[in-house]
């Protein structure tokens, strides 16, 4: 049979490590101190040939909706790539982008501008 509870460890992830990348406005380029996150993420994940990961790239609302679109994208991107240099297989991952669709946090002003443009990985 299945085994639920090795089914909820691996939708759930690496315990006690966070599972957001942010950006510099505009940008899709990993920050050094995102690195430590995204490694953890690059174990957990080969530690489990069952796991997928999906990363989910968000921006805040400045900009067209088109362009946020592409730039979830590249960010999505940069953070799959990131996984695929530290041995993660293509197949255990899917980049997708919401753009601006998708707030982690309402509302204008730098403060919560810098908390949507992120890229969120999680696991199906």
């Amino acid at each position: 049979g299945v085994d639920l509870s090795q089914s909820a460890i691996d939708k759930a992830g690496p315990q006690g490590v966070g599972r957001v990348v942010y950006f510099d406005y505009d940008s899709y380029v990993i920050k050094p101190e995102a690195q430590s996150l995204i490694e953890a993420h690059a174990r957990f994940i080969k530690a489990g040939a069952a796991r997928k990961a999906v990363i989910e790239g968000h921006t805040d609302e400045r900009g067209g909706r088109e362009y946020n679109l592409a730039l979830g994208q590249r960010r999505a991107e940069a953070v799959r790539r990131a996984l695929g240099l530290l041995g993660v297989s293509d197949s255990q991952m899917e980049a997708v982008s919401f753009g601006e669709e998708k707030p982690a946090v309402q509302g204008y002003g730098e403060d919560a501008y810098s908390k949507n443009r992120r890229a969120e990985i999680s696991y199906r």
